[in-house]
């Protein structure tokens, strides 16, 4: 009998959540920048071994919202930690130890499903100044087992999958054997390109952007894709656009590189900017960006 189950990856922002998902199922399927929070929605990743098939659920960053959309955000992050078989906590053992650790501690231990601790960034730190991170954690909450790995490199990340075949039960496989995820290919175009916005504006920007798939156009040949980025005010419309329409055209040029390579197509890319106030506010067009009830 083969080995299946529903793992979620949580962890503060910035821990190496989506990057550990890519290298899992080895390819790129959620996004990745050096800001906090660039994670909104619970991305599905599949990974199928001989031995089984493992579902990981990458979630937003753990911390505490501020706006209805970080709300939701941390909904689907409670809503991640019940019903899986097994939650994966990564921590970036290159920082401090601060409240929002405890914080994640606290959310995690509230719930009896089984956890492992993967101590993440051990490429960045000293080797020696593991074992006190390990006994803090050890301390502070019941993991089934301790990981420290480097999901930028891939060090030790076969011993973490190891460790999840471990601890998840048998059980028959829901996805077939060359699927690596289920989110939808509208949903991944519209995230590749928030990360190219992410990644070259300003550090206001981030917060304050969302990017919707207006037409999806399937060709033998060629992708037609046109998308709207929303923002909240005028003056960050025109930082989006740039000086004589340069940085967006910047944004479409580089988005259309990894969605190339991604969707196997040449792409046809056209972006438009909108300006919605206080959108990260607004239940109506949260529902319309994917967040949900």
């Amino acid at each position: 009998m083969t080995k299946s189950g529903f793992v979620s990856i949580i962890g503060r922002p910035n821990s190496g959540k989506s990057t550990l998902l890519n290298r899992l199922v080895g390819e790129k399927i959620s996004i990745v920048t050096n800001k906090p929070q660039t994670t909104r929605y619970v991305v599905r990743g599949i990974l199928t071994r001989p031995e089984g098939q493992i579902t990981f659920l990458d979630t937003p960053g753990v911390h505490k919202p501020i706006h209805r959309m970080n709300e939701k955000m941390m909904k689907s992050v409670r809503e991640a930690i019940t019903g899986v078989d097994l939650i994966l906590l990564i921590v970036d053992s290159a920082e401090t130890f601060g409240r929002g650790d405890e914080f994640a501690l606290e959310l995690l231990n509230a719930v009896g499903t089984k956890k492992i601790l993967l101590l993440n960034k051990i490429d960045a730190i000293q080797k020696y100044k593991l074992l006190p991170i390990m006994e803090r954690y050890s301390r502070s909450g019941k993991f089934e087992a301790i990981v420290p790995i480097s999901a930028l490199t891939g060090e030790n990340v076969e011993e973490a999958i190891k460790e999840v075949f471990a601890h998840i039960p048998e059980g028959p496989m829901f996805y077939p054997a060359d699927q690596i995820s289920d989110q939808p290919e509208r949903a991944i175009a519209a995230e590749m390109i928030r990360e190219k916005l992410i990644l070259l504006t300003e550090e206001e920007m981030p917060y304050s952007t969302a990017v919707v798939i207006d037409r999806f156009e399937e060709g033998e040949q060629l992708h037609k894709l046109f998308a709207s980025i929303f923002v909240e005010r005028h003056s960050q419309k025109a930082i989006v656009i740039g000086k004589g329409g340069q940085k967006l055209k910047q944004i479409g040029v580089e988005a259309r590189k990894d969605l190339e390579g991604f969707l196997g197509r040449k792409i046809y890319l056209e972006l438009h900017v909108k300006v919605k106030k206080s959108w990260r506010n607004d239940d109506e067009t949260l529902r319309n960006l994917g967040f949900g009830e």
